[in-house]
């Protein structure tokens, strides 16, 4: 069995170089440099971009979005609900106990406002209504025995029998006869029922800020008897005719009432902590939520039925309800000042305007840097578009900005050039002193300088090309780039 090679002695140097050079770049510090520009139109134009940087923070951020509060949305909520009134139909008086589903006062209710009755339903045999389909029939072949439709009253016996009314004919079934849309009158219940009055207690908490409240004011125990809704004078007394709940939400109580429909009522809890509890109040809006232009699906009612004996036999009567349906949907936000969100957010202000620097990033037209991956300034980057885009002299003030660099003849003990050589990746040796070697680096390094050299712009149009500094770099410095 052969024996494993042993690891050639250069690449073992060269990896205790790379431990070395990365162990000692642990220990430095890195701080950027800034560029100057003196032009007063690009100075101009940045602190106009600052300008309008720090007034969004300032009006959007922290006056109307209140960024630095500390919020809680979704408030913890009971809803206990109550119907008053009578009202009157063709046949009967009917009060609260008859008209209210279900009648336990949840946040969801509904008040009957027309019904349509089929009284003294028995099981039996009796013609199939008109509107099943399939259910006209000329004779009996056109009836199948033992037949179920989903839709129907019954299972069919096969039997074709004159209808209710008319001279049409229909299947016969076995259910509960008669059906409904041959034997039902209706009622409409709704002329009262616009002062039927809806008591809607509501109590809230957040537990965050373990702050609670309720929609009812502390006062009196018979307050409740003698007031009603009013936002301005009676905010604190939660008592709305049902009249008014329809009016809010744009719609026609006599059409609402004959057809049915949802009407939501919304109580929004927006709370700003930081003011006192009497300053965070209720505030109730009103619109309907069921499609009121689509046809097929508009409107609102529900079947039940009562159910007695008559001579032995198991009657009931069935009720199709129309009614206005209301879903009490409560929801809000609390806020309050809390220091971490307004650290943050002064920070994020401060960094876009270019106050703060991230590391790698400049102030007054500066770039960040590319070895850093951290964002520039808004401004910065703008102006920095601006200068080496727009200026008359802005091939000088690219000169000024990027230099060109070459790695070093003997790579010191340096982490970037070793991890280079690791790689098979070094750069070629810099070429003596001459002309500019195609082989050289670009490297993005930051000069202090408070703008172009007088002698280098000076007569140089934007078509030439600029002069190399003749100050050398650093060969050491080089080596870390």
């Amino acid at each position: 069995m052969a024996s494993a090679e042993p690891e050639p002695p250069a690449r073992t140097g060269a990896a205790r170089r790379l431990a070395r050079g990365c162990w000692s770049a642990f220990w430095d510090y890195e701080t950027p440099k800034v560029i100057v520009v003196k032009n007063r139109h690009l100075g101009v134009v940045y602190r106009a971009v600052q300008l309008l940087i720090l007034l969004y923070f300032v009006w959007y951020v922290f006056i109307v979005q209140k960024s630095y509060q500390d919020t809680e949305s979704g408030p913890e909520s009971s809803i206990i609900t109550k119907v008053k009134g009578i009202s009157t139909s063709e046949h009967k008086v009917w009060d609260v106990e008859e008209y209210v589903r279900p009648p336990e006062g949840g946040s969801v209710f509904s008040i009957i406002t027309r019904i349509e009755v089929t009284p003294s339903q028995a099981l039996g045999t009796c013609p199939e209504s008109i509107r099943v389909s399939n259910s006209s029939c000329n004779s009996d072949k056109d009836c199948v025995a033992g037949e179920l439709d989903m839709l129907g009253n019954g299972l069919r016996t096969g039997r074709c029998v004159p209808y209710y009314y008319g001279s049409s004919k229909t299947c016969e079934v076995s259910g509960w006869c008669p059906v409904e849309d041959g034997a039902s009158v209706s009622q409409f219940l709704g002329k009262m029922a616009p002062n039927f009055t809806v008591l809607i207690k509501n109590s809230i908490h957040y537990p965050k800020f373990q702050f609670s409240k309720s929609n009812i004011a502390s006062k009196k125990d018979d307050y409740l008897r003698h007031c009603t809704f009013d936002e301005v004078s009676n905010l604190y007394c939660p008592i709305f005719k049902l009249g008014f709940i329809v009016e809010q939400a744009g719609e026609n109580f006599t059409e609402l009432a004959h057809k049915g429909g949802v009407i939501g009522v919304i109580i929004n809890w927006h709370c700003d902590l930081d003011l006192s509890a009497s300053q965070c109040n209720p505030k109730y809006s009103f619109r309907r939520l069921d499609p009121k232009h689509v046809p097929a699906s508009s409107g609102y009612n529900f079947r039940f039925a009562k159910y007695y004996k008559v001579n032995g036999t198991t009657v009931r009567t069935l009720t199709k309800a129309y009614g206005i349906r209301i879903d009490v949907i409560v929801h809000g936000q609390a806020g309050k000042f809390s220091l971490i969100p307004t650290i943050i957010n002064v920070a994020t202000a401060l960094t876009s305007i270019g106050v703060v620097r991230t590391p790698g990033a400049r102030v007054g037209g500066g770039r960040s840097d590319p070895e850093h991956g951290s964002l520039p300034a808004q401004g910065s980057f703008l102006c920095d578009w601006i200068l080496l885009t727009f200026m008359n002299k802005n091939k000088v003030y690219s000169h000024k900005k990027f230099d060109k660099v070459c790695a070093p003849r003997q790579a010191q003990a340096s982490w970037p050039v070793t991890l280079a050589l690791v790689l098979g990746q070094a750069p070629p040796p810099c070429p003596p002193p001459g002309p500019a070697s195609p082989y050289c680096l670009s490297a993005r390094p930051e000069q202090m300088v408070d703008g172009p050299d007088p002698t280098v712009g000076q007569g140089l149009s934007t078509s030439e090309p600029p002069q190399q500094d003749s100050v050398p770099t650093d060969q050491k410095g080089l080596a870390q780039l």
